[in-house]
């Protein structure tokens, strides 16, 4: 039975899961869309969601330290300070109207190799190139 037990393991360890949705969320904000498989994405949307509405929240208020804080935190959680300066001075002032609801996940069907369902998340209201 899985009472009280929170998240999806992925088939990894604990150490391996941190790395993955690290990776996962870096390369999202960099590039703002990316392909993986459905349970990933799923792993990922919350956390990533909740990381723009602390980038928001920082920079919403005219107190310094709470944008310090909120830096800090994106820090801790991504680790990559440049994915840091996309999220909080790109895309928190883009989505500084929308009440959340950041990530869009598109169905892509099965991968060809292990018929895994294969989705695509991007940001919404990106810009396309």
């Amino acid at each position: 039975m899985r009472h009280k037990v929170a998240g999806k393991h992925l088939g990894r360890t604990t150490d391996q899961r941190k790395s993955l949705r690290r990776n996962l969320m870096n390369d999202l904000f960099q590039h703002e869309r990316i392909t993986t498989t459905e349970a990933k994405a799923r792993a990922i949307r919350a956390e990533a969601e909740k990381l723009i509405t602390i980038a928001k929240r920082g920079r919403a208020h005219s107190d310094a330290a709470r944008g310090v804080h909120a830096r800090r935190l994106l820090l801790a959680r991504l680790n990559n300070p440049e994915s840091v300066a996309k999220v909080y001075d790109e895309l928190a002032p883009r989505y500084e109207t929308r009440p959340g609801g950041y990530l869009r996940l598109l169905k892509l069907g099965p991968r060809k190799g292990d018929a895994a369902p294969m989705v695509m998340v991007e940001l919404v209201d990106r810009e396309e190139a």
